[in-house]
């Protein structure tokens, strides 16, 4: 069932990046015929001082927000309280802000926590909020023991 699932989300990300065009994202001509590349900020390396993956990705008018987490001991309304602050701290560093994101991802590790997380979430971005996704995670819950993790895509 686990398999199942991951391979529908799989598929649906693969479905929804292709009609958005991350593929291009790597590298793409502007309308003025120069190329440009992503920018990357806040490389996280493995153990072996190789790159694992970015805290974010700009690229044009556009940022990709990592999934932050909050690993310290609290309830979900303080771990959502700190990672809400934390994306906010990334947009601003990358020239963007709540305001303008475009697409959330909420990732709770246990859907019980979806009202009192909400709570904290509600009017963070502005009186037109972006687009959620909000899910539970399986066996193992979130990375890192936090209670929630949160990405975001905006513009700057």
């Amino acid at each position: 069932m686990i398999t199942e699932r991951r391979n529908a989300l799989k598929k649906l990300f693969a479905s929804v990046a292709g009609t958005i065009g991350l593929g291009l994202f790597a590298k793409a001509e502007t309308s003025s015929g120069r190329s440009n590349e992503k920018e990357v900020f806040n490389v996280v390396k493995d153990d072996q001082d190789v790159p694992l993956f970015s805290g974010s990705t700009k690229f044009n008018n556009m940022i990709f927000i990592a999934g932050k987490g909050a690993h310290f001991a609290g309830d979900i309304k303080a771990h959502t309280d700190h990672v809400l602050k934390e994306l906010e701290k990334e947009l601003q560093a990358a020239g963007s802000s709540m305001e303008k994101v475009l697409k959330v991802n909420v990732y709770l590790n246990d859907i019980k926590d979806y009202k009192d997380m909400n709570e904290v979430y509600k009017g963070r971005f502005g009186s037109k909020p972006p687009v959620r996704t909000t899910v539970a995670v399986a066996m193992g819950g979130v990375p890192g023991d936090s209670l929630v993790e949160i990405d975001c895509i905006a513009y700057v």
